[in-house]
């Protein structure tokens, strides 16, 4: 994926690894969680992954919006050079 993006656009590997390692993150999260509660509930693991997904995809996004948003006003408003979004220094 780092290289589609363009030349004198692209992040440097250190900045592009962090990034990707939040998304293999988020996704091993999501496995263990569908392994786990199909053990618990005793249905197809098929199944629950898709509810996982499709709950992921749109509430856990919603979610994640509101978060990100909320925080940010909170930097901007406290004046918290290191901790905005997509600064990496």
């Amino acid at each position: 994926k780092r290289f589609r993006e363009p030349k004198h656009e692209r992040r440097p590997w250190r900045i592009w690894f962090l990034d990707t390692s939040k998304q293999a993150i988020g996704m091993l999260f999501i496995h263990f969680a569908n392994v786990y509660l199909s053990d618990l509930a005793e249905e197809d693991p098929c199944s629950l992954y898709l509810i996982n997904f499709l709950l992921d995809a749109t509430l856990g996004m919603v979610l994640i919006y509101i978060g990100i948003r909320a925080v940010s006003s909170i930097v901007e408003w406290q004046q918290w050079e290191s901790l905005r979004f997509g600064e990496y220094g």
